[in-house]
């Protein structure tokens, strides 16, 4: 009965390990991408005014020539922006995304010169302005690729590949741990029934 118990006791302890609690497994989520401000890939700048809530955020820091980087808006009232850089092929067009938050994408020009850039976003709905800065690499510089968020509204947003979500140990693992596990108790408790149906010598 001992050996069983501590058999048992393994098992338990093999299920906690292989079936981690959802919440550590949980990423970025990203249907809302990149908080402004979270990550070292991002930069953000208040208003002119200094009183802003607003902030803006370029995903990722740096990008090369012809590269595109991923644009977040928090804080701007109404439900699109329009954002501008003299290193972006076009102005790039906010629009919401799942989280209350603002998504665009932009096009690093192929003649852009290296070093920091200021990046500018205009909320539709007053005016606001947002500042934010845009780092150009040299030209020997592979560009980030970026993976596609889903965004609200109809609009589409992208993030770095970096930052996209970490899963850990899949259902697949603890479905075998749980079976490894399940027969050795089956193992133990087979030889236990088999020393007690083993007569006893004179």
């Amino acid at each position: 009965m001992r050996s069983i118990s501590l058999t048992l006791c393994a098992v338990t302890v093999v299920a906690a390990t292989l079936v981690p609690a959802p919440a550590a497994l949980a990423g970025p989520d990203p249907a809302t991408g990149p908080r402004a401000g979270s990550g070292p890939g991002t930069a953000s700048r208040a208003g002119p005014d200094g009183e802003s809530g607003a902030s803006l955020s370029v995903t990722p820091r740096s990008a090369a020539p012809g590269g595109e980087v991923a644009l977040r808006l928090d804080g701007c009232a109404g439900g699109s922006a329009e954002g501008s850089s003299d290193v972006f092929v076009s102005k790039a067009r906010f629009a919401p995304a799942a989280d209350g938050g603002l998504f665009a994408r932009a096009r690093i020009g192929a003649e852009a010169s290296p070093g920091d850039h200021g990046v500018q976003a205009v909320c539709a709905d007053g005016g606001e302005r947002v500042t934010g800065t845009v780092t150009v690499a040299g030209r020997d510089a592979a560009a980030t690729p970026l993976a596609p968020v889903r965004a609200g509204g109809g609009g589409t947003a992208a993030l770095s590949d970096e930052e996209a979500r970490r899963s850990g140990p899949g259902i697949a693992h603890a479905v075998i741990g749980l079976a490894l596990a399940a027969v050795a108790v089956v193992a133990v408790v087979f030889r236990g029934a088999a020393r007690r149906r083993r007569p006893v010598a004179d």
